[in-house]
């Protein structure tokens, strides 16, 4: 196999429209079989001596098809690219048959502290390889081994240890685009370089540059097509309607009104930017109506996300599903306390503790707790334990996000996984939700 060098592109881009309301408002399982010590198979990628880790693997996998079919997809372009999979599907999983097969110094790039463990956890334990060759850069640790796991927060640090490693993974490789991190592969040049991700595209359009920082997309496949092979479980998507109170009603059409009229009497100006919502943002700085418009357009979408009769319907469907395991989202940290309190429901956001948020997850795991209602903060770089009903309060119209909470109901199971999404009806909400389901498809 050739190896070879690229240089990173990349530069600011506009923040995402659903990162800015962000502002206004407030591992996979690793489900592979051990089999012996082998050698490497004939056909592996080829590896200079001088890029040798130096570790031994005591273990290997009998791979699933689809994740030997992502590897020598992989291989086939000479080592560099990026593999889309479902969550639940086993990426991880590719991503240490890689590791073990090379054998090379490895640098693993994760976006959280939970992964940053996990991943440790699983080269060691999973792998094979020895404690003393894996270490970890991150939650106030700098230890620099042949496998080094680190956080991008880390790694994009201008002193960071990240330039003598020949393989490059980045788990959750969206991440990589944005501009605060893309610089991480000019100083990381691996010969080898493979991301991971269930959902690579950014309503920012900055996916494209994975091309260029990690190599083309080699490999993808979708949940459905998965469920379909029996690889992880069969699932079924439903669409619950709820309407406004009357109270609720009116002061949605008042805020939409103010929206739409800003938005008919200045629509000319701002297309000829060419970055709509990002010239709507840079006037609200310096004119009042700019501002009104978009604080109206954001409190009537926290009315229809907030809707008063979604908590009717998440009591009928808890009342549904009393035998499951049950995550309900919510899309801000207020009504997750509230149906928290509503339901007596066990409660994740960004608030808690590492302690109690392991405490919950654990009692979740072993059965103590069938139910626990989140935000965001468990959409991705959390090992979620295995639940088989996700209720969706509210959420953004990202299909990243849509992707990654179906992901918390598909890992393989007997019983069918059920998505259901509570939309209120005549919003902004239907649009959304219809947006991200048609690119989660």
């Amino acid at each position: 196999m050739t190896t070879k060098r690229s240089q990173a592109a990349g530069g600011p881009q506009q923040l995402e429209l659903e990162e800015w309301l962000a502002v206004l408002e407030d591992a996979d399982v690793l489900d592979a079989q051990l089999d012996t010590d082998t050698d490497t198979d004939d056909d592996a990628l080829l590896v200079p001596e001088a890029l040798s880790g130096g570790y031994r693997v005591k273990a290997t996998f009998e791979p699933r098809p689809y994740q030997e079919a992502a590897l020598k997809a992989w291989a086939a372009a000479d080592g560099r690219g990026v593999v889309v999979l479902p969550t639940g599907a086993g990426k991880t999983v590719l991503a240490l048959m890689v590791i073990g097969q090379l054998k090379v110094r490895t640098l693993v790039v994760v976006p959280t502290i939970e992964l940053l463990y996990q991943w440790r956890d699983s080269i060691i334990n999973t792998l094979g390889v020895a404690a003393s060759h894996v270490g970890v850069v991150g939650d106030g640790q700098r230890q620099v081994r042949p496998i080094t796991v680190i956080t991008y927060a880390s790694a994009a640090q201008p002193n960071a240890p990240i330039g003598d490693f020949g393989l490059l993974i980045c788990d959750e490789a969206h991440h990589l685009p944005s501009p605060a991190y893309s610089t991480i592969v000019q100083r990381a040049p691996a010969a080898y370089r493979l991301g991971l991700t269930a959902t690579p595209e950014r309503s920012d359009g900055l996916h494209r540059q994975l091309d260029t920082l990690l190599g083309p997309e080699v490999y993808r496949r979708a949940p459905a097509e998965l469920a379909d092979d029996g690889h992880i479980a069969q699932f079924k998507e439903k669409r619950v309607f709820v309407d406004l109170q009357p109270e609720e009603l009116v002061r949605y059409d008042s805020l939409m009104t103010t929206w739409k009229w800003y938005l008919a009497a200045n629509r000319h100006k701002l297309a000829q930017s060419g970055d709509f919502f990002g010239e709507l943002i840079r006037r609200a700085g310096n004119d009042p109506r700019a501002r009104e418009a978009l604080q109206a357009h954001h409190q009537a979408r926290m009315i229809a996300l907030n809707a008063e009769r979604k908590l009717n319907e998440v009591a009928r469907l808890l009342n549904l599903h009393r035998q499951d395991k049950v995550i309900v989202f919510s899309e801000y940290n207020a009504l997750v306390y509230r149906l928290s309190h509503t339901f007596a429901l066990p409660a994740i956001t960004y608030k808690t503790s590492a302690d109690e948020r392991k405490g919950i997850l654990q009692a979740f795991r072993d059965g103590s707790y069938s139910k626990l209602v989140t935000g965001r903060v468990l959409n991705e770089g959390v090992d979620v334990p295995d639940a088989n009903v996700a209720i969706v309060v509210s959420g953004s119209s990202t299909a990243r996000e849509y992707i990654q909470r179906l992901g918390r109901v598909l890992r393989k199971k007997p019983s069918e996984a059920l998505l259901y999404e509570i939309i209120t009806r005549n919003t902004t909400e239907v649009k959304a939700a219809r947006k991200r389901r048609k690119q989660a498809a």
